[in-house]
């Protein structure tokens, strides 16, 4: 483990490394999975697709947030497609705008700036939409892991190295499996540093230790089947 990544842990470092230690240790010795004409044919496929099916879902909460809650109407971040590429992510703006809040994880500290209507299209996933327009660019898959900021792949260089090697994507394994227990861990945080310390110790090693399962498993079938489980998400009850 590098020093930058041990260092990047200010507590309880010992705990997340050592979910992280085992799959990396595995993972060093296998090559990088470009992604393959079939999966991006599926991605352009696919996301033309939705777009024409869901334009109309898209137009209409554009247009209530628009009413409701105010420009800008989108939140555009930068995420890191590669450990050295970076892209510009495009999804609707969920949370009430703060210059003087840093970029970072959302966690309960930022809870009052999320008005309920925000709160429903965040928990059915109607603002990542518009990262149809990211997949279609190649920015993004459909499948694969969450793109992440900057500031936690100059942090976490070894982990990063190895889950970027798979293209980011809209939803993945990690997205299906730990996102729920990763809203519980940071709404529970009542500080950004709070927030930071507890995404970094505790969801980014077990997040990655998915990332590469899914990087060693992955077929179009079982991304077919994630794309199924990320759709029924609205449909599903709370908890």
């Amino acid at each position: 483990m590098s020093q930058v990544s041990e260092a990047a842990l200010p507590v309880d470092r010992s705990r997340g490394l050592e979910l992280w230690r085992r799959p990396a240790s595995r993972s060093r010795s296998r090559d990088p999975r470009p992604v393959t004409p079939a999966k991006r044919l599926m991605d352009i496929v696919f996301a033309l697709l939705l777009f024409a099916l869901l334009w109309p879902v898209m137009l209409v909460f554009a247009l209530v947030l628009l009413l409701a809650e105010g420009r800008p109407l989108f939140f555009i971040s930068e995420r890191m497609r590669t450990p050295t590429q970076s892209f510009r992510l495009i999804k609707m703006r969920t949370m009430r705008t703060d210059p003087k809040s840093a970029e970072g994880v959302t966690g309960g500290d930022k809870a009052r700036r999320i008005s309920k209507l925000q709160r429903f299209v965040r928990r059915t996933r109607i603002d990542e939409l518009p990262q149809l327009w990211n997949v279609i660019r190649g920015d993004i898959s459909l499948v694969g892991p969450r793109p992440p900021l900057r500031k936690y792949v100059e942090s976490f260089p070894e982990i990063y190295g190895e889950v970027l090697k798979s293209r980011p994507g809209i939803t993945g394994l990690a997205t299906i499996v730990y996102y729920p227990t990763e809203e519980k861990l940071l709404a529970a945080c009542k500080t950004p540093p709070e927030s930071d310390r507890v995404y970094r110790t505790r969801c980014i090693p077990r997040k990655a230790r998915l990332d590469l399962i899914y990087q060693k498993n992955r077929t179009i079938w079982m991304d077919l089947w994630l794309i199924g489980r990320t759709a029924m998400t609205p449909f599903r009850r709370k908890g």
